[in-house]
């Protein structure tokens, strides 16, 4: 292996510079002065020590970088190109048809998770290490992050996790470039301030001149040489360095160079005539560590199931049991929480396969985070904490859908007033919506545990992000042992020709609906019950027949009235058929959770007064 002298990696990085300055300025719009400021730190990675294979970005076995300043896009690009791993036109830079877009998508192979969501990128880079330390694989995770986003609270989380697990294959670079968007950074210059903040959190710091190719080349290697914690390099950058035009100037961020000034600021960065191949390139093969299982093979050895009906089980004990069964047989299955596990039951799994459980602490952006890289490494991650808490990692998880992240299952326990005395910030209310309202996703609401279970695995088959809602009380079994639940379908649990309104409900409302029809039938009042158990895709064709067959409908919901299973049954009705919803209409109160639901109108008692006035 070969290594550049530092007067070519010093070129390369003048190089760099001169792609991203033109690129920019050709697509009008980009980051210059940023990708300027950390040309030095990508030459010295990509071209002198990451062990990479740049003609196979899906490798596993070798060194993985993330990008978290995303908005320094154009040089990662940039360096691809230098390095041989991309052939696209650099000058197609944020065009419709192209791949290098202006934050990275893995619609370009070299990217893994999607960024530019600042302070996402440490939680990801741990998932992927935390991969690294599953299987074995001896390589590291570098992640290149700015000033800037070292305000955001994930990157704390993030630094949390790697300190207290010992990500020792774990190396984060801190481009200390002084300048914010719109003014400094907390830090600005202040390399050794910051660096007691990491050292801390049980980190080695290094602080560097990012500027220098030789202190850099060292620092990785001390970096590589570290078994015993994560290391952090305080690279103290200028922003524009290199280009007198707006090095270190405020007022540049996010604007190009204007064409008649390109050449004159490229000319300021020297000789940059060179072609370097990088060093640690593998000759080896690269295939991952271990072959992704084949999920329907698996499933068809898993453990049958042991409930019978009526028996009182809460959803969110059988998404534990789900996770025992599945473990057993899932080579790449990893369970994370962020200390509910005793709640959500995900603790199950410890008595079974504890090296595949994670324990993410009270820090939900960087459990998602984690998550998220995790995916991104073939494994199949299961997210779980209480459903509001959710709403705090909601930007990982759209993220994590941008990312196309192959599989991602979360699951939110302790979902509506149903959980009772415990109060509302305990209440998930908004979940539905939130998970609803992502471009992609899967989002299921069972009732009992079989459905519960088989939920599970049928999400296991299904990609891309998905969401389990499970409940705090018990509820009984309503449905066989060989009953199947396909995503996307939904079933009719009362029937009849003579019902005149169809009742829909999920999780615990179907227990409420079955019950409020037993009192209608006794007044000589049909209706239908559906159990819309798949919340997102909608069982579209059912629920318009039933519709139209019975002519009004009543949803029923544990969720805030706005955005949830009334609404999608509403955008599939589009005003065909009367529709009226039951939900939470306010900010609720501690009580029993029969109290609670009665209160605000969602137990048999009041689906009955809606039914009637419905008729």
């Amino acid at each position: 292996m070969s290594h550049p002298t530092e007067q070519q990696l010093a070129q390369m990085a003048g190089k760099l510079r001169a792609h991203s300055i033109r690129m920019t300025t050709a697509a009008g719009s980009g980051h210059p002065s940023t990708c300027c400021s950390m040309a030095e730190i990508m030459a010295v990675l990509f071209f002198d020590q990451m062990q990479f294979d740049p003609a196979t970005p899906s490798a596993r076995d070798v060194d993985q970088f993330v990008l978290s300043k995303g908005h320094a896009a154009p040089i990662l690009w940039a360096t691809l190109f230098e390095a041989g791993a991309i052939t696209d036109d650099l000058m197609t830079l944020r065009h419709f048809e192209s791949t290098i877009e202006g934050h990275p998508t893995p619609r370009n192979p070299w990217v893994r998770i999607a960024t530019g969501s600042l302070g996402q990128g440490l939680s990801v880079a741990c998932g992927m290490a935390t991969a690294q330390r599953f299987e074995g694989i001896n390589q590291q995770i570098f992640v290149v992050m700015g000033d800037g986003e070292n305000a955001e609270g994930a990157i704390w989380e993030a630094a949390q996790f790697a300190g207290h697990h010992r990500l020792n294959h774990l190396c984060a670079i801190v481009d200390l470039n002084r300048l914010g968007q719109s003014g400094p950074s907390y830090f600005q210059h202040d390399a050794e301030g910051l660096a007691k903040r990491w050292a801390s959190f049980g980190w080695q710091t290094l602080v560097v001149d990012g500027h220098d190719v030789g202190a850099l080349r060292r620092a990785f290697q001390e970096a590589r040489r570290n078994e015993a914690q994560p290391t952090v390099l305080i690279a103290k950058t200028f922003k524009g360095h290199g280009v007198p035009l707006f090095e270190d100037k405020p007022g540049w961020h996010g604007k190009p160079i204007p064409a008649d000034k390109v050449d004159e600021a490229v000319k300021t960065l020297g000789d940059i005539d060179i072609a370097l191949k990088p060093a640690g390139a593998c000759a080896r093969d690269c295939s991952a560590a271990t072959t992704a299982p084949k999920m329907a093979e698996l499933l068809a050895h898993l453990a049958p199931l042991t409930y019978t009906k009526g028996q009182s089980v809460a959803t969110r004990e059988a998404y534990g049991n789900a996770l025992v069964r599945l473990i057993r047989e899932h080579p790449r299955l990893a369970v994370l929480d962020a200390d509910t596990k005793n709640s959500t039951f995900s603790e199950k799994v410890m008595t079974v396969n504890p090296a595949c459980f994670v324990e993410c602490f009270i820090a939900e952006q960087n459990m998602v985070g984690v998550g998220m890289g995790l995916a991104a490494m073939g494994w199949t991650p299961c997210v779980s904490t209480f459903a509001c808490f959710f709403a705090r990692a909601y930007d990982f998880v759209r993220m994590a859908v941008i990312s196309r992240v192959p599989h991602l299952l979360l699951c939110g326990s302790h979902a509506g007033v149903s959980i009772g005395e415990d109060g509302a910030s305990q209440m998930g209310l908004e979940d539905l919506a939130m998970m609803r309202g992502l471009v992609e996703s899967t989002v299921v609401y069972p009732c009992d545990a079989v459905s519960t279970e088989r939920l599970v695995e049928a999400l296991m088959t299904t990609p891309g992000v998905s969401y389990v809602r499970t409940s705090r009380p018990k509820t009984p079994v309503l449905y066989d042992l060989s009953e199947s639940f396909p995503i996307g379908g939904s079933k009719v649990l009362r029937t009849s020709a003579k019902d005149r309104c169809t009742i829909i409900g999920a999780g615990v409302t179907v227990h409420e609906a079955l019950a409020a029809a037993e009192m209608l039938a006794r007044d000589g009042i049909a209706v239908r019950v559906i159990d819309a158990y798949s919340v997102k895709p909608l069982d579209a064709v059912t629920i318009l027949a039933s519709a139209r067959e019975t002519g009004a409908v009543v949803t029923v919901e544990d969720h805030s009235l706005y955005g949830g299973l009334g609404g999608a049954v509403c955008e599939v009705l589009a005003g065909s058929v009367p529709v009226t919803r039951l939900g939470i209409r306010e900010v609720p109160r501690s009580g029993r959770p029969e109290e609670l639901m009665a209160h605000y109108g969602i137990d048999a008692a009041s689906i009955c007064r809606t039914v009637r006035e419905c008729l």
